[in-house]
């Protein structure tokens, strides 16, 4: 998979980016699904933040009877052992190394870059995060679980190991149980990991309360 065939919404600062935030939709949906949040941000107008919402490619789903639906990776089962299919996440990671290239060759450092994501695309985010080779400015993991499920991924790099990770998660999410996401928080925790852990009362989605605690954190780590 290259590049060019990672389509993407982009919202750009009304002055020149000097940061950016990647943020990665969950099963199905598409980068419009995340790219209205922005103004909801309620940032300051003079903001320097990029933000890229990238479009998953078209994928058959064994959960959802083989339908072909735009998804990071393939969800072979609901057992969270044997959910991920490692083969597509290692593709998706590969074309996020792309993207955040592009943006560092646009000029912008890495530790100016935000990876996020929310279900699927917040599985991404984290295994790619957790594994990058230069330091990112943080990781958002919003509604998610490690794709290893109950062990860090293999290929851990040094780089990341002190950057700030923001992991939330609904208390009634029925999709992806809040179990899923404080056994990764825990993994995390025991490896000294920078991690941040706050649910809310929702299912499977995101509050407006949330966004404006995003919208806090976001701005601290872009700072």
């Amino acid at each position: 998979m290259t590049t060019a065939s990672l389509e993407r919404i982009t919202v750009e600062p009304k002055v020149n980016a000097q940061s950016c935030v990647i943020w990665l939709h969950g099963l199905g949906d598409s980068g419009a699904g995340f790219a209205p949040i922005v103004p909801t941000l309620n940032l300051p107008s003079d903001h320097t933040i990029r933000f890229i919402f990238p479009h998953a490619p078209d994928r058959a789903v064994t959960i959802n009877q083989g339908y072909v639906m735009k998804a990071w990776y393939d969800i072979k089962s609901m057992d969270l052992h044997n959910r991920a299919d490692m083969e597509g996440v290692l593709e998706s990671e590969a074309s996020l190394h792309a993207l955040i290239d592009e943006q560092i060759n646009s000029g912008i450092p890495s530790e100016k870059i935000i990876l996020a994501g929310f279900s699927q695309g917040g599985v991404v985010s984290l295994f790619t995060g957790l594994r990058y080779h230069k330091k990112l400015a943080g990781i958002m993991a919003l509604s998610c679980y490690l794709p290893n499920a109950d062990k860090l991924p293999d290929g851990l790099h040094e780089a990341n190991s002190k950057t700030n990770i923001l992991q939330n998660h609904g208390e009634q999410d029925e999709v992806v149980l809040m179990s899923a996401g404080k056994m990764a928080n825990k993994l995390l925790l025991e490896q000294n990991y920078n991690v941040e852990w706050k649910s809310y009362n929702m299912p499977h989605s995101v509050l407006p309360e949330q966004i404006q605690d995003i919208a806090q954190w976001i701005k601290k780590q872009l700072n």
